[in-house]
């Protein structure tokens, strides 16, 4: 019997556990004090639309998510979600300024931000798990003179500037 056919349904299998995982953040607290007991303060915190607050609780810098989380006036927790995802990077536009991106997908690990004077251009960095589920960098280039948004760029982290990361670090979402 070839053993290939059971390697891919091996592979099959694990990646449908891992999918079926889902988040490492308790979606149903009840209140945002009970996230800020188990994960300590938000990084950062906005007023909500309608009243309220959008807190953003980062795992990064070897952590794969940013949770943001829309809790009412009262504190109540609304909704819980992972903003580290194409569909929430696709939002971000070029002429969005810093704090519209923020906003979208949390703040960056502040010591992966890099400035290059020569092109008067600052990097934001995130680390998240791509569609693959491989370990991978979103960027975001903003006009230093501006502020705002130039453009974004995402890679696998084998495809990154110091080229480390194997196929062996998968991410275990």
């Amino acid at each position: 019997m070839n053993s290939l056919p059971a390697v891919l349904l091996g592979a099959a299998f694990a990646a449908l556990l891992s999918a079926c995982a889902g988040p490492r953040f308790p979606a149903n607290a009840a209140t945002v004090d009970e996230l800020v007991t188990r994960f300590g303060p938000p990084a950062k915190h906005w007023p909500a639309d309608g009243g309220g607050e959008r807190l953003a609780f980062t795992t990064s810098p070897m952590g794969m998510q940013t949770w943001m989380a829309i809790a009412d006036t009262d504190g109540r927790v609304r909704s819980v979600e992972n903003v580290l995802d194409m569909q929430h990077f696709a939002r971000i536009q070029p002429g969005m300024d810093e704090d519209a991106v923020m906003r979208e997908i949390g703040p960056p690990y502040r010591p992966w931000t890099v400035t290059y004077p020569a092109r008067n251009e600052r990097v934001w960095e995130w680390r998240y798990c791509d569609v693959w589920n491989e370990p991978a960098r979103f960027d975001v280039l903003f006009d230093t003179g501006t502020g705002k948004v130039r453009s974004t760029m995402s890679l696998t982290e084998r495809q990154s500037r110091d080229g480390s990361g194997e196929r062996g670090e998968w991410c275990s979402q």
